[in-house]
């Protein structure tokens, strides 16, 4: 039986430290899904299309990834998908502790799906999503940030 893992994100834009996380996560699992959800708090700087688009090219040519979109809790996903493991990165403690809390709430909605808390490589940990749509904004050279060869829609 493959064992699979759900790697939920609104991945605005998926950059190469989330490329780092799925890499890792696929060396403890066979299948990897990465689900680009909805968050309600954040506002999205690339539309969900966009977002699926710069998943599959940073994924091209990786076996064992799929991608989906979601709207619903993360814990009711792995359970729609026969998922009992949730992937999730981190930078630093306040990362950490962000993550914990909802992998404590994760665990008490679902308590036979568990989170699995990957640390980046130390050579990722600068990277995130807000700092990219910040360098796009000012039409800056996000290509050191971003996993090799994806395109980034043009930005107005």
């Amino acid at each position: 039986m493959k064992t699979k893992a759900l790697f939920p994100g609104s991945f605005d834009p998926f950059t190469a430290g989330h490329l780092n996380i799925l890499k890792r996560a696929l060396t403890m699992f066979d299948e990897v899904v990465v689900a680009v959800g909805i968050n309600q708090d954040k506002r999205g700087f690339f539309d969900m299309d966009q977002r699926i688009d710069i998943i599959r090219q940073a994924v091209s040519g990786i076996e064992g990834v799929s991608i989906i979109k979601y709207d619903n809790l993360t814990v009711d996903t792995c359970r729609q998908l026969g998922i009992r493991h949730i992937v999730r990165g981190v930078r630093n403690m306040i990362d950490f502790e962000t993550e914990r809390s909802i992998a404590d709430a994760n665990r008490r909605l679902a308590p036979d799906v568990e989170t699995i808390i990957i640390p980046t490589a130390q050579e990722f940990a600068h990277i995130s999503s807000s700092a990219v749509r910040d360098i796009l904004r000012h039409h800056g050279d996000t290509s050191m940030f971003l996993p090799e060869g994806v395109l980034l829609p043009e930005v107005k």
